[in-house]
């Protein structure tokens, strides 16, 4: 029973769910803040064509 208490192996699931939430934040906002000048650029685009 011991041995469960202190097992570490849940600790690096949380860890690592943590990261990769992290990652996806970072990701979804660069998105977001580029998202807006891609569609600016492709808009100018289609206007020359």
């Amino acid at each position: 029973m011991r041995a469960k208490l202190t097992s570490e192996n849940g600790a690096t699931a949380v860890e690592y769910g943590l990261l990769v939430a992290l990652i996806a934040a970072v990701v979804m906002g660069l998105i977001a803040t580029l998202g807006a000048q891609l569609l600016g650029i492709f808009a100018a685009a289609a206007s020359y064509v």
